[in-house]
């Protein structure tokens, strides 16, 4: 059932003052994404062959076949459920007023896993005082 001019008038109030307070939010909500059926349906027929190879393998006492089988269900379960490395994210920011601007760079120096640790306990340390 369309909806009467005046559901379409309220709607399209409700859209621009939902763009106009949240424009990150807005761009969110409208922007369509693909999903990855192919993907979860290409992971799936992996996994079950995998298992099968699994089972033969096991079944038969050649462990090769064995191994085999689980390499190709983990792989195909991992392929299925990660994202693609390319495109798609995003590739700059919001600005309060709803125009983009490109993503800042990221700092270039990165501390060290030891040097992060002494950071917190040093941290953790002024704050008992």
């Amino acid at each position: 059932m369309p909806l009467s001019e005046y559901e379409q008038r309220v709607l399209e109030q409700m859209e621009r003052q939902l763009t106009s307070d949240d424009p990150r939010l807005a761009n969110t909500l409208t922007s369509r994404g693909r999903k990855p059926v192919l993907r979860y349906v290409l992971g799936g027929i992996g996994a079950v062959l995998g298992l099968l190879l699994l089972v033969v393998g096991a079944a038969q006492s050649q462990v090769w076949l064995g191994v085999l089988g689980f390499v190709v269900m983990f792989a195909s379960v991992a392929i299925a459920f990660t994202r693609p490395r390319h495109g798609g994210g995003p590739v700059g920011v919001v600005r309060p007023d709803g125009s983009t601007a490109p993503r800042p760079a990221a700092p270039k120096a990165k501390k060290g896993f030891m040097s992060r640790m002494e950071d917190r306990w040093d941290k953790r340390r002024d704050q008992g005082r």
